[in-house]
């Protein structure tokens, strides 16, 4: 099974990519994650890579979908992955599907679908002590007294990276690129929009249910 997993900034994608991978038995591809093995261990197409990060410019998209396949290659693939992170672009998801035209078509894309309101509630309500390093969060670990370190009494902060207008601009940066992927796998009929709200579990069941009608291709695990 060969599998995409959408969703915007906060919609729960790496957290259930890994639950559903590991239900499966396939390999969860974070293309974060599979460009630091790449560099790690200095393979050509990492050196590749890296060169362009160490830029701070993107990675062009062939040396992506050629680590991508070298990744797919080893043995702890054979039962199948889930692409976390990947395609961003109408082009990458083109140049993905002529690219696995030798090993077989992705078989479902999964779109976590979350209200914004949700995301920016959920995004926005790290807190840290600045004294003790505490981490709190508004919806599900808040302090006991409002704005307030249970440890030490301090004054909690806010990152940047959690403001809410820094969280909206990834969010407006994100939204575009995520639905129109979502029109190019829904045309091919390969798109399930999933109810991302709610428990984690829940999530996950639908998740699971969803790919249960899901048919592989033969020869794929």
């Amino acid at each position: 099974m060969q599998l995409i997993l959408l969703g915007l900034p906060g919609a729960g994608k790496g957290t259930q990519a890994q639950v559903i991978a590991q239900r499966h038995g396939l390999l969860h591809i974070s293309t974060g994650d599979m460009f630091r093995e790449a560099v790690a261990a200095g393979t050509e197409l990492g050196k590749q890579a890296d060169s362009f990060m160490s830029r701070g410019d993107l990675v062009p998209d062939e040396v992506t979908i050629g680590m991508l396949l070298e990744r797919v290659a080893r043995p702890d693939a054979e039962a199948g992955f889930m692409l976390d992170g990947f395609p961003r672009t109408i082009v990458q998801a083109e140049a993905l599907d002529l690219a696995l035209e030798g090993r077989g078509a992705i078989d479902a894309v999964l779109y976590i679908e979350v209200p914004e309101s949700d995301l920016m509630a959920r995004l926005t309500g790290r807190w840290t002590c600045p004294e003790c390093a505490a981490i709190y969060h508004e919806l599900n670990s808040p302090p006991r007294a409002a704005g307030q370190c249970d440890n030490c009494g301090s004054t909690l902060t806010q990152r940047d990276d959690d403001r809410p207008q820094t969280v909206q601009a990834r969010l407006d940066a994100n939204r575009d690129w995520t639905e129109a992927l979502a029109v190019y796998y829904g045309d091919a009929g390969k798109l399930t929009r999933i109810d991302g709200t709610g428990e984690p579990s829940a999530v996950t069941d639908r998740l699971l249910a969803a790919l249960a009608d899901v048919p592989v291709a033969t020869g794929k695990a």
